[in-house]
Parts: structure tokens; sequence; C-alpha cells
């Protein structure tokens, strides 16, 4: 039973952590000049810019595709 109980909790705990990435972020890295999609906003403003937030990771993608300065 205590072993029933204790995979309940971690198959729970992985669902809510996998919940959170709710938030997708397209950053731009203006020293490599490429794009990236992250699930945590830029916090080094001089080395990252952040083109856009997104609900899933396949529409930031999607619109990191569409964008000039992630063609490069």
């Amino acid at each position: 039973m205590k072993t029933f109980l204790l995979t309940v909790m971690l198959i729970g705990s992985l669902a809510v952590s996998a919940s959170a990435a709710d938030t997708f972020y397209v950053m731009f890295n203006k020293t490599t000049k490429k794009c990236s999609v992250s699930t945590t906003p830029p916090t080094e403003t001089e080395k990252f810019s952040m083109m856009g937030q997104y609900g899933s990771e396949q529409a930031a993608k999607q619109a990191m595709s569409k964008m000039k300065e992630c063609k490069g």
C-alpha cells in the first residue's frame, strides 16, 4: 500500500510540474544572432531580447519561423 501511495504522489508531482510550463518564450540571442524557445522569460536583457510569449511550444516555434530575425 505504501508503494502505491508513493507512486501516486510521484506521478501527481510530475503532472503538476509538466502543466506549469504552459508559457513559452521566443528569445533572440544578440550575441549569436539566433532565436530559441524557452519556458522562462529572459533575465539577461543585455544578451537576449524577448520576441514573444505563447501558450504552447508549437505556437512559439511556428511564430519563430515567421520572424525575420530568426531566419538567419
